[in-house]
């Protein structure tokens, strides 16, 4: 049978399995734009991007944003080879799942 602990745990929570796909669609995500699309609060969203951060899954950008400060979010090239690994073992568990 299948082994499920390929499964990178680090991704696989709901908030950062969230996180990592939408960071995987753009080349940058702002906080509130991640806050918005995840409903999430900002504790949660900044606990679960500080753990992919500390990871190497995730790149931050801080800048000035018409006069305002703005933090963003991107996946690292560490972090897209982990989602498309992560992705390839899903790929495994539902082709599995799926004989008969």
């Amino acid at each position: 049978m299948f082994d499920f602990d390929k499964l990178d745990k680090l991704i696989h929570e709901r908030g950062r399995l969230g996180i990592m796909t939408l960071l995987a669609t753009r080349p940058s995500w702002p906080f509130q734009d991640l806050k918005a699309e995840l409903k999430m609060s900002d504790g949660n969203l900044v606990t679960h991007l500080r753990t992919l951060h500390e990871a190497g899954h995730v790149a931050i950008t801080k800048e000035i944003y018409n006069d305002r400060p703005q933090t963003s979010y991107a996946l690292t090239e560490k972090g897209r080879t982990a989602f498309a690994e992560y992705l390839s073992v899903l790929e495994s568990i539902v082709k599995a799942g799926r004989k008969e």
